[in-house]
């Protein structure tokens, strides 16, 4: 799959995610195989810049190529100012955010609010995509509601101001997250498109990667929450994909000692990145995910959140990944 210059490495890629698609771990599901993966949402707001929030999410050291950023905001002037300046400090894509469902996000007429007004849509597109001399993706959602799924509208609309590829969410932002993802309104934006187009939505084994790529027609795979505490899904969905299309054998499959080692170094990558303080906070929630590959998660879980210092977070978790590790082989 080719967006702009850039051909990509896999068609499977992970969903930009605020509070979780940081650097460490972009690039750990870059290296576990995912095919492209976006920066946190990054206000288009200039002014709010300066916090050391925005200067973490802008931070891209040591990423793979393409490195994209994702936008927020309503207004074209400032969205094409903020692309420009993201472009500036090595942005290779500029992705444009109107699927976040968030209440804070919509409540500033940003994210999925922005699918209620399409000539605005069309501005936005036309402005950032005439500011940068780097392709422009977007991510929707199928419509605000169920009694306005403009998708196809949106889609079009994207195509027509020049946007490289499109990810749809198979809900409308009333649904938030709530009950199935449903994929006609993809396959209806993809077939009217020539652009490639990305699926997402409930896709959280490989056999359902491979459902909705032949259901919709969708040239790849976006990946959001089913990365939570397993980053080595992209691997999985990459495998089966490639023995499907008879391309190569499937790579072997990860044991726990491989497991282990992936989320031991997730930690330390997470330690070095934000320091003492916000290294042991935020790895509380990628732990709270990983302890559900252990028996006993909610005792553990209590253990490694309570822990105070980085030090003792990262012994307690190797102590109990070790202990997961060990009952396997005993058992084998």
């Amino acid at each position: 799959m080719r967006i702009g210059p850039y051909v990509l490495p896999s068609p499977v890629v992970l969903a930009p995610m605020a509070g979780v698609t940081d650097r460490p771990f972009r690039l750990l599901c870059r290296a576990l195989g995912a095919g492209l993966a976006a920066s946190e949402m990054i206000t288009s707001d200039m002014r709010l810049w300066h916090t050391s929030k925005s200067r973490q999410r802008m931070d891209h050291e040591g990423e793979p190529e393409p490195r994209v950023v994702q936008l927020a905001g309503a207004d074209p002037a400032g969205l094409a100012a903020a692309a420009r300046a993201n472009v500036a400090l090595g942005a290779q894509i500029i992705d444009l955010n109107m699927g976040c469902p968030a209440k804070k996000v919509c409540g500033r007429l940003c994210g999925s609010a922005l699918l209620r007004d399409e000539a605005l849509v069309a501005r936005i597109l036309h402005a950032v995509v005439s500011a940068v001399d780097v392709p422009v993706t977007l991510k929707i959602r199928t419509g605000w509601d169920r009694e306005h799924t403009n998708g196809v509208e949106i889609a079009r609309i994207a195509e027509s101001c020049g946007i490289a590829a499109l990810a749809v969410h198979g809900r409308t932002r009333a649904d938030f997250y709530a009950g199935s993802a449903e994929y006609d309104t993809i396959r209806a934006i993809k077939s009217q498109l020539r652009i490639p187009v990305f699926a997402n939505g409930d896709i959280a084994a490989p056999q359902k990667a491979r459902e909705v790529l032949d259901l919709t027609g969708a040239d790849g795979v976006m990946i959001g929450r089913a990365s939570h505490g397993a980053p080595w899904i992209f691997r999985a969905v990459n495998a089966h994909l490639n023995f499907h299309l008879n391309q190569r054998n499937a790579p072997p499959p990860l044991q726990r000692a491989d497991l282990r080692d992936i989320i031991l170094a997730h930690l330390d990558s997470l330690y070095s990145f934000y320091g003492e303080e916000s290294g042991v906070r935020i790895a509380r929630k990628h732990l709270g995910w990983y302890c559900e590959l252990l028996d006993g998660p909610a005792q553990i879980r209590g253990e490694l959140m309570g822990a105070a210092n980085t030090a003792v977070q990262f012994a307690q978790a190797l102590k109990h990944f070790e202990h997961w590790v060990g009952a396997a082989a005993a058992a084998a």
